[in-house]
């Protein structure tokens, strides 16, 4: 088969990330469904810890498929972006560590808390880290085919959608004093820069779609998009009243959650119907 070997080391990876996401995405998310703020530093609302809550339980699912990919061009667009995540979450930790609940003191619960998500970010960062070099070392077995193009029409809206997101991604991060007045609700600084990453890493794999442009590589990338924009949009279905829906950045959040959803849906059922006609011809 043509294409780069996938590495075990990167399979058994993404299911490491996905059993942690799966037990602190769910706390995360439940604690802000209840009007609590759970995560590792301070915020002023339960909703921005909820997000990451919701992003940690959306991408779940797509992570434990990762294995049964054959190659690695079927899994970098969910990999790469992982990889942001885990390192841009442990440098985020690590640069508002004034904020961490281990260094203002709080409830045993959440120092505990804090302690251990900056220990497991840092240990899943370097070995994301190593598994990425050790992947890129296995062996080439002639150029990866394309089998389900992109349909030409699709492109210019993914390439809109990933721009829009690894924008606002990289906004949030560089200045996140400037950027944190366009979310649509509070927020301090760990907050906008935590919210950054996961829309930098959004535009990664949308963008990185692109670059693929064959649908049979991205099959666990579309598990991921529309379940992290579902799980999204509950969480900011609970928190309603705390969002500025009328103002043009809730508006905006809005539209990029349902292009995601439309994304995912859209990408799967061309698959599906490829697939089909593969089957029968």
């Amino acid at each position: 088969m043509s294409g780069r070997e996938l590495s075990p080391g990167v399979a058994m990876l993404a299911s490491v990330v996905a059993v942690v996401s799966l037990m602190v995405g769910a706390l995360l998310a439940l604690a802000s469904a209840a009007g609590r703020a759970a995560g590792a530093w301070t915020s002023p609302e339960a909703l921005s810890p909820g997000l990451v809550g919701a992003a940690m339980l959306g991408v779940a699912p797509a992570l434990f498929t990762v294995g049964r990919a054959r190659v690695w061009e079927e899994a970098r667009t969910l990999v790469l972006p992982l990889v942001v995540v885990l390192v841009g979450l442990f440098t985020v930790s690590l640069l508002n560590g004034e904020a961490l609940w281990v260094a203002k003191g709080g409830s045993l619960f959440l120092v505990l808390f804090s302690l251990g998500w900056v220990a497991t970010l840092g240990v899943l960062a370097v070995a994301a880290v190593l598994c990425l070099a050790l992947q890129y070392r296995r062996p080439v077995h002639g150029p990866p085919e394309r089998i389900v193009p992109l349909p030409g029409w699709s492109k210019p809206p993914l390439a809109v959608l990933g721009s829009g997101w690894a924008g606002i991604g990289a906004g949030l991060l560089a200045m996140p004093g400037f950027w944190s007045g366009f979310v649509p609700w509070t927020v301090n600084r760990a907050d906008a820069q935590g919210l950054g990453v996961w829309a930098l890493a959004l535009g990664a794999g949308v963008l990185g779609s692109l670059a693929e442009d064959d649908l049979s590589r991205l099959r666990p990338a579309l598990l991921a998009v529309p379940s992290v924009a579902l799980a999204s949009l509950v969480v900011l279905a609970v928190h309603a009243p705390d969002v500025d829906w009328a103002s043009g950045p809730g508006l905006s959040l809005l539209a990029l959650l349902s292009g995601l959803l439309v994304t995912g849906m859209t990408g799967r059922l061309l698959w599906v119907r490829a697939t089909g006609r593969s089957a029968t011809g």
